[in-house]
């Protein structure tokens, strides 16, 4: 393979029959039409009739020809065409690729026939890649997935070309997608205040006598629920907030992929984003800060919260508590008589 992000199974699925096609899908792939009827018409033989309707639908289905198997269909699929063509024995098929050019000629017929256009050829082309890479740049997905809607495009009557092309295809369209990510986030922060990424940068430098980097610092929220730790989580709130991210102007870039370069960046280790090259570093370094930013009031509310509750409401809930059961024990002290009198 020359790209390693597909398995051998997945390689090998690529324009086969991974299943048996579903009653719905046979009535939508394999329904033979007016025009497919007229074309398998021209056949003599029975052989040739099915094995055609077989490449129509194939194609259709799958978006390729299976020019070295044509017959490698589910038997479900060559019995239901069998019925709509009214041949009795659906296994004379067999005979159909005895002849290895007719296969070739019937595949040239039905490309020429209804218009299947090469996926090499320009306009298509020009029109598959503004698909991919608008899908890259829009969704935060993996190779698989993207590979997977290549599959599927929606422009049908486009036949797909090989899969080591095609992969190929997807990954320059990620290396597009990921470069214009980084010089996009890189170009805000810049028109925001060009010193932004120098301070940045400084993130990740370990001070001295200090065991991990400014960034690591910030990075890790309270663990505590004391004042002590409250008055560390506002500083934390007030050093992040310092950088002023929101001014950074990030309204062209997907939300999606802007969570999920944070997320990557969240996830490495300070050094692994110093050694990372421009501008993927300032845009690892933006994203990163301008989500931490958002954690750390919310740390500072839930620690808050916290201690509110553990440190006001409930001694105050307790001594509440306490107040009416001495009630109690007064009132169930009285004699009955004056209780009686109490209640009247």
């Amino acid at each position: 393979m020359p790209v390693e992000y597909l398995t051998d199974e997945q390689a090998e699925a690529y324009g086969t029959f991974t299943e048996v096609p579903t009653r719905p899908e046979l009535e939508r792939f394999f329904f033979l039409d007016d025009d497919d009827r007229d074309l398998i018409a021209l056949r003599r033989m029975d052989a040739h009739r099915l094995g055609m309707a077989l490449q129509i639908c194939t194609v259709r289905y799958i978006g390729r020809f299976l020019g070295e198997d044509p017959l490698a269909v589910p038997w479900e699929a060559v019995e239901y065409l069998a019925g709509q063509l009214g041949i009795a024995d659906a296994s004379c098929v067999k005979r159909y690729p005895e002849r290895r050019s007719t296969v070739y000629e019937h595949a040239a017929e039905i490309q020429k026939r209804f218009k299947y256009r090469d996926f090499a050829d320009r306009k298509w082309g020009r029109e598959f890649r503004g698909f991919l890479y608008g899908r890259a740049w829009t969704h935060a997905e993996g190779p698989v997935a993207l590979f997977n809607h290549a599959v599927t495009w929606p422009l049908t009557r486009v036949l797909l070309p090989g899969v080591s092309v095609l992969a190929r295809q997807v990954s320059e369209a990620r290396t597009v997608a990921e470069r214009r990510l980084y010089e996009a986030v890189t170009r805000a922060a810049s028109q925001a205040d060009p010193s932004l990424a120098r301070a940045l940068a400084e993130l990740l430098v370990v001070p001295e006598g200090k065991r991990v980097s400014e960034l690591e610092r910030l990075r890790t929220p309270p663990t505590k629920s004391t004042g002590t730790a409250m008055v560390r989580a506002m500083e934390r709130v007030e050093e992040i907030s310092a950088f002023a991210l929101g001014r950074v102007n990030l309204s062209r870039v997907p939300v999606n992929r802007l969570s999920t370069l944070a997320r990557y960046g969240q996830l490495s280790k300070a050094q692994t984003i110093e050694r990372a090259p421009e501008p993927r570093r300032t845009a690892l370094l933006t994203a990163v800060v301008r989500q931490l930013e958002a954690q750390a009031v919310d740390d500072a509310l839930d620690l808050f919260a916290v201690l509110m509750a553990n440190r006001l409401i409930s001694p105050a809930r307790r001594a509440s508590d306490r107040i009416v059961s001495r009630c109690c024990r007064s009132w169930r002290r009285r004699p009955a008589s004056w209780r009686r009198r109490r209640r009247s």
